[in-house]
């Protein structure tokens, strides 16, 4: 059945939910490559582009709580692709080795990501969507 077709397809919670499913699955397809989910991806994307970002500017730039922030930077951690240090009470997160040597692999994932939706909604619908989205959210708050 379609979500348009569904009794709760007028439903902002219901169609919204049934979106990020499935731009969810497309995203886990795309990322497979690199064995990062698109969260943590999008995250290690953030400390590479700009070392010793702290973790309430990556909470901010990702939407994130500052829990789920901390998580995902353990499970950097876990898989060598970034290290935290601290100053005090202020924490930077860095990138490794490992991690730079990764960026160009992701950036292909990125792309690959993108020309995706870009296939299955076109480029002006696509583009259309995500401005919309983002309006949207912003208009909702935090």
């Amino acid at each position: 059945m379609k979500v348009t077709d569904s009794k709760y397809g007028q439903c902002l919670y219901f169609t919204s939910a049934a979106l990020a499913r499935k731009v969810e699955k497309l995203a886990l397809d795309s990322w497979k490559e690199v064995d990062l989910p698109p969260s943590i991806a999008y995250l290690l994307m953030a400390v590479l582009e700009e070392p010793g970002i702290q973790p309430s500017a990556l909470a901010a730039e990702l939407h994130l709580q500052p829990s789920t922030i901390t998580r995902l930077i353990q499970k950097l951690e876990e898989k060598k692709l970034a290290v935290r240090t601290s100053e005090g009470k202020i924490t930077h997160v860095y990138p490794t080795p490992k991690a730079k040597e990764l960026l160009p692999r992701m950036k292909v994932c990125l792309q690959r990501f993108y020309q995706q939706y870009i296939q299955l909604l076109g480029e002006e619908e696509s583009g259309r969507l995500v401005q919309d989205m983002g309006r949207l959210a912003d208009k909702l708050g935090s």
